[in-house]
């Protein structure tokens, strides 16, 4: 009996045995590293920019007031339309203003029909005087008589020429090429005029929109480092006071101007300089007080290393390009990142040229562990 249980746990232990060590003979070999795409940082002459945020405003602010007073009688715009310069706006009940032309106009022919006489009796009297049947009293009563006459004519005929004016600023015109605002006084009111020596009546406004100025203010350290730049500008030639602006929903700096005004001093209570660019806007897209970002040069161009921003980790407050050494080990490098240019961020300082940049791949790179290589490119963003 013995022998047969030995027998049969011999039978059954063996099976085990052999199953163990056909496991271990057939173990799969170690997966090889995994696959990340690498490529040298893009060398490109890029300038260094200060970035600023700023308002637009209209190069041209009129507001449209009334001259003479009046009822207003017409409306000729719909509210916030372009308009053009000499466009007819507003119309004021003109009839009391031709009356009064009318009358002026009168008063000159009386005056003309005076002056007239004055000469007539200026001749007789001359020639009675010459003939010694009038005094020289007389005649110099005449001559006085003839020049309050000429006086009296010019006065009719200043007061013709206001008559004129004043009907002509019944019929109230755009003074400039722009968008209009609202009317502020609807028909049948009383507009009230400047001649009337109350507070002209707002009727309404009137902003111009191409050119267009984009107001900011910069910091002392900006400013100085903008004139400096200024100065070593082409060797004393010419200067190029281009800026380039990109609206809040813009990714790239395609709006380009001028920097025409700089204020004369810094504001001591902020430490900052008022300065503005013009910029064009052919069609009308861009609105006064919209905000804006705009950069300044502040070096001339000089060879950088660009990265796309996809291949940037972040360490805490670091900042960290993953690249492959000669081993195909992972090194993280500390990096000084600038801003973007040509949808690519500038790297100031810790990268070399040579160096390999993780470019894709990055959630399959740890520091320290081995990674197999793929060459690859840099382009920018398709958006850039």
């Amino acid at each position: 009996m013995a022998i047969v249980l030995l027998a049969g746990g011999a039978a059954l232990v063996g099976p085990k045995l052999l199953h163990n060590t056909h496991t271990t003979s057939t173990q799969p070999p170690a997966p090889p590293p995994p696959p990340v795409t690498v490529s040298a940082p893009v060398q490109r002459d890029v300038a260094s920019w200060t970035t600023f945020t700023g308002q637009f405003s209209a190069v041209d602010y009129v507001e449209i007031r009334a001259q003479v007073s009046g009822y207003l009688t017409e409306i000729h715009f719909t509210d916030g339309q372009i308009v053009h310069q000499g466009d007819l706006l507003f119309v004021i009940d003109p009839r009391p203003y031709q009356i009064a032309l009318q009358q002026a106009s009168a008063q000159m022919l009386t005056a003309a029909a005076g002056l007239q006489l004055a000469n007539q009796e200026i001749a007789r009297t001359t020639e009675l005087h010459r003939r010694d049947f009038a005094s020289g009293e007389l005649l110099d009563q005449r001559v006085q008589q003839q020049r309050a006459a000429q006086a009296a004519l010019d006065q009719a005929e200043a007061a013709v020429r206001s008559a004129k004016l004043n009907l002509e600023f019944t019929h109230i015109t755009a003074p400039l090429t722009g968008r209009i605002s609202s009317h502020r006084a609807s028909i049948g009111n009383l507009i009230g005029g400047a001649q009337s020596g109350m507070t002209p009546t707002l009727l309404t406004t009137i902003v111009s929109l191409d050119p267009i100025h984009l107001d900011f203010d910069m910091s002392e350290g900006d400013y100085l480092a903008y004139q400096r730049y200024l100065q070593g500008q082409h060797g004393g030639g010419p200067i190029d006071h281009t800026v380039e602006a990109s609206l809040s929903d813009e990714q790239t700096w395609t709006r380009r101007g001028k920097l025409d005004f700089i204020d004369n001093q810094m504001d001591r209570g902020s430490g900052t300089i008022h300065a503005r660019a013009t910029l064009p806007n052919p069609d009308l897209f861009i609105a006064a007080g919209q905000f804006a970002r705009l950069r300044l040069p502040t070096s001339a161009p000089r060879p950088t290393l660009l990265v796309p921003d996809s291949a940037v980790s972040t360490d805490q407050s670091r900042k960290l390009l993953m690249t492959v050494a000669a081993d195909g080990s992972v090194v993280a490098k500390p990096v000084e990142l600038g801003a973007l240019s040509g949808g690519l961020r500038i790297v100031n300082g810790g990268l070399a040229a040579s160096d390999r940049v993780i470019i894709n791949g990055l959630m399959r790179a740890r520091p320290g562990t081995k990674v197999t290589p793929q060459p690859g490119s840099i382009a920018p963003p398709a958006q850039s």
